[in-house]
């Protein structure tokens, strides 16, 4: 595997180095400017940008928050979770979620959750082999008026 770091973007142009990645799972996201200002938007409720680099690129990125809830105590909701396609399988995404757990364990959680698509069978494939239990579903409605 290669060798790898990984670090909290906190700046305009850290941010904006992770958009390639995370365009591949927020496809809505097309332009990096736009991109970084949602990033820097919810950094102020909380949100962390996370990246895994190799090799002077990044190859996985995630974002999440720490939250408490009557339901899961403190736990860490992972928001988005990506690895580049050409990077998958190995290793990088696996690396970026043990880091994701060990920092839910310093920070005193009692979990580390998050909700994946019903159509990432291989995603759903890689939480299972990582020990992640399904506990739940996850239901929605929008909001929005309809003219």
């Amino acid at each position: 595997m290669k060798q790898s770091q990984i670090a909290i973007a906190t700046t305009a142009e850290e941010i904006r180095r992770c958009h390639a990645v995370m365009q591949e799972l927020r496809t809505q996201f097309t332009d990096p400017e736009k991109f970084v200002e949602r990033v820097q938007r919810q950094q102020r409720d909380g949100y962390l940008l996370a990246f895994l680099e190799a090799e002077g690129e990044v190859r996985a990125v995630a974002g999440y928050r720490f939250l408490e809830s009557l339901f899961s105590g403190k736990f860490l909701y992972v928001d988005d979770l990506v690895t580049a396609a050409r990077d998958r399988s190995l290793g990088f995404g696996g690396q970026l979620l043990d880091w994701l757990i060990e920092q839910a364990r310093e920070h005193g959680c009692e979990n580390l959750e998050l909700d994946s698509g019903v159509q990432r069978f291989d995603a759903h494939r890689f939480y299972l082999i990582k020990r992640m239990n399904i506990s739940s579903y996850h239901f929605r409605i929008s909001t929005k008026r309809r003219n």
